[in-house]
């Protein structure tokens, strides 16, 4: 038979890891994840994260504008790994939510794997070599130099690339131009008349937070939009909380701190409530025909101080096709004499104010842009793939994607939070910690099968995109309504939403299926992954028979008598 080619035979035990090198861009929640587990579950792993800004926590240092907060509850928005007992607020405040992701980073040495203010200029793969080349800039030097790595992972997040609405004049305005995104914090507004455009989460937020020191608060709206009732009304209002007040007391604290059974029920009551919403998303359900008589009667008893809003705002469209938010004390605020809800378009913008399509000209001191970001999923820098693909131009008109992880022609390369990830209903946390887990589980199968890339197949991801467009022609999302869920259109493609529940998504993630990858190994050798023969163990001379521990055996159980004669009947 001849003896078998000596490439065949690696120099590596079986169990041996193969070294790998990341880079992780971003340390947002997404960077913070990865920090922690990668390292954690990926063994002998080189770790570099590179964050743009002078901090962690990605959306949650950027943006700090009045009112910005959280706008699900706060004991739903942690890492299941590192409950939070001190939340302060039901809804928890942006410097809140960064203070607990900073303690978090400190808590695990994340910052040993991160740089800040080094931002990815372009990053290429590498075909010949198996590696992405990737371009940084160190912000505060200026320097510019390549970091080379085998995987590659994205982790900047879908709406953090914010812009300045195209408002005609907006840049001959004489006043205060703020936005929501680039806030800045030494701007008083006590005693000064605002203009405040934009109705979506960020502009909700913001017109309460600054009425009661501003004179007068013009609010110009694009679109109608649903406010969702509070989550978990019942059980706020079990802790004796009113419908405007979201803050917990000190003994409320207290007793999440000593009394671990009532803050775990507190939690998984809130959880439940949140995981248990899906059907209010699919067309005709009782769910979702049910869900427009209670969002109708919960806004109209909240406008009862100015009833004739509620023309002005109930969508024709059902609840759930743009991005919900609970907005506490938003319609309360627009009832009050200071604030007048505008709906006619802008036409300019003047030195010293705003002139709508009716030919009204309104003075304002400042203007607070609350909209403009890019929701294309457009790479925020070039990124090369197989053969020169330009991401950009492969995702011009269908960012496509294998379970929001991935794509093909591009190995080593995976996305948290990319196309078709977003949710909908449920618990956003928990599809971030699965999308982490599911990296490591990509980065430790090519450690365990010696692979040198792994990248989707073009059919799957094919399968995915095919998927998700027919299961949202059966959902409220696919209604005429304008949604950065379709790109800012209102017709356009759901790009940005997972096709599915969010224990939909929890499961899909849980297992990959190697069978939609396409592999190439190391040194070309596809059974390289058997090694040479030997374990570490055997090779360094410390064998140990662990396996027959009573807690390392897997013990079936023992059918009873009961059911023994169940199954023969």
């Amino acid at each position: 038979m001849g003896e078998a080619p000596h490439f065949w035979i690696e120099d590596r035990c079986v169990d041996a890891p193969r070294p790998l090198r990341a880079v992780v861009i971003g340390a947002g929640i997404s960077g913070i994840l990865a920090s922690i587990r990668l390292p954690q579950r990926v063994p002998g792993l080189s770790l570099q994260i590179y964050e743009k800004n002078p901090d962690v926590g990605g959306t949650w240092f950027e943006n700090r504008y009045p009112g910005c907060a959280c706008d699900i509850p706060a004991h739903t928005y942690q890492a299941t790994f590192e409950p939070n007992h001190e939340w302060s607020q039901f809804y928890a405040s942006a410097q809140e939510i960064h203070r607990y992701w900073k303690k978090v980073v400190a808590k695990y040495n994340c910052m040993r794997h991160i740089k800040l203010n080094h931002k990815i200029a372009s990053a290429a793969w590498n075909e010949a070599g198996g590696k992405w080349e990737v371009q940084v800039q160190n912000l505060e030097t200026g320097e510019t130099f390549t970091d080379v790595c085998d995987v590659l992972v994205s982790a900047t997040g879908a709406l953090n690339d914010w812009k300045w609405p195209q408002i005609p004049g907006l840049r001959d305005f004489k006043g205060k131009l703020l936005h929501s995104a680039k806030w800045d914090e030494t701007f008083d507004w006590t005693g000064k008349r605002l203009a405040v455009i934009g109705n979506g989460s960020s502009g909700i937020q913001i017109v309460p937070a600054v009425l009661a020191k501003s004179t007068h608060i013009d609010h110009y709206i694009r679109g109608r939009t649903w406010l969702a009732p509070t989550f978990a009304r019942e059980k706020v209002d079990q802790m004796g909380k009113g419908l405007d007040n979201f803050s917990f007391s000190a003994e409320d604290i207290s007793r999440f701190k000593t009394d671990p059974d009532f803050y775990e029920k507190f939690r998984k009551d809130i959880e439940l409530e949140l995981q248990s919403v899906h059907a209010v998303t699919i067309k005709g359900s009782p769910e979702q025909l049910g869900a427009v008589e209670i969002f109708t009667e919960n806004m109209k008893r909240r406008l009862a101080g100015k009833p004739l809003l509620a023309d002005t705002l109930l969508p024709s469209f059902p609840p759930v096709c743009r991005r919900l938010t609970p907005g506490p004390g938003y319609l309360e605020a627009l009832t009050d004499p200071k604030v007048d809800v505008i709906t006619n378009g802008i036409r300019e913008v003047v030195s010293d104010g705003i002139i709508t399509t009716d030919g009204e000209h309104r003075p304002v001191d400042a203007i607070i842009c609350a909209t403009g970001f890019d929701t294309t999923f457009c790479p925020r820098f070039p990124i090369t793939g197989k053969g020169g693909v330009d991401l950009a131009d492969k995702w011009k008109q269908v960012p496509s994607t294998y379970l929001s992880l991935a794509t093909d022609e591009f190995p080593n390369y995976f996305i948290s939070l990319g196309p078709n990830s977003a949710l909908g209903t449920g618990n956003l946390l928990l599809l971030i910690e699965k999308a982490i887990d599911y990296i490591t589980l990509c980065l430790a199968k090519m450690q365990r099968d010696n692979i040198r890339s792994m990248a989707p197949r073009p059919d799957a991801v094919k399968g995915f995109v095919e998927y998700c467009d027919a299961y949202f022609q059966t959902t409220v999302f696919s209604l005429d309504c304008r949604s950065w869920y379709k790109g800012g259109t209102s017709d356009g493609r759901v790009s940005a939403l997972w096709p599915g529940s969010s224990l939909h998504a929890m499961r899909v993630l849980t297992h990959p299926r190697w069978e939609d990858f396409v592999y190439e190994y190391v040194n070309d050798n596809p059974c390289g992954w058997l090694g040479n023969g030997w374990t570490l163990e055997e090779k360094e001379k410390r064998v140990r028979v662990d396996y027959l521990n009573k807690d390392q055996i897997d013990f079936p159980p023992v059918p009873t008598t009961a059911e023994t004669e169940a199954e023969t009947t």
